[in-house]
């Protein structure tokens, strides 16, 4: 069994309109979500083994938040990429590891759950997911493969996803 965990990036700043979209950070709103789930993540079975990030600012700034203590590897192809580059670099880089958490973007994220999981296997977590995966969000796949070659659409369990206005509702939406 492994598992493969996703950790979208926290709330971007946008008061710089001039900042490139790879350089833009996250504001104190997404500082103060990532903080929460950082905690929330420490806390969650299983401990990750390893972390594959984008290169973002905004991903990286999140992760330095978190503070989930496992460095982050980064890897360009992760930087707004699609279900089939994700897919990609965790095969080409997972390697032994039996927990992988990849910190990067929507809609790639989202469309990755969608791309792993079957329909008999959707949760309540998993209609979640698939309303709305807002920044900072955590979701864990189950996974029945016994390596990391074996990943492929459709063989996946999503079997927990939480937003930070799960955990604190004043970091929901803004009215």
């Amino acid at each position: 069994m492994k598992y493969l965990g996703l950790f979208r990036h926290a709330k971007s700043d946008w008061d710089d309109s001039s900042t490139r979209d790879f350089d833009r950070s996250v504001n104190e709103r997404g500082r103060e979500g990532a903080r929460i789930m950082g905690r929330h993540i420490r806390r969650q079975e299983p401990a990750w083994d390893m972390i594959l990030a984008s290169p973002a600012e905004r991903v990286r700034l999140t992760l330095e938040e978190a503070a989930i203590g496992v460095k982050p590897t980064f890897d360009q192809r992760l930087y707004l990429a699609g279900p089939e580059t994700h897919l990609e670099v965790i095969k080409h880089k997972a390697g032994d590891a039996d927990a992988v958490l990849i910190a990067a973007h929507n809609p790639g994220l989202q469309d990755l759950v969608l791309a792993l999981v079957s329909q008999e296997n959707e949760t309540p977590d998993f209609r979640e997911a698939m309303v709305k995966f807002p920044t900072a969000s955590f979701a864990v796949l189950e996974l029945p493969i016994d390596d990391w070659s074996e990943l492929g659409a459709q063989n996946a369990k999503l079997v927990h996803f939480k937003r930070p206005r799960d955990l604190d509702p004043s970091l929901g939406p803004l009215d």
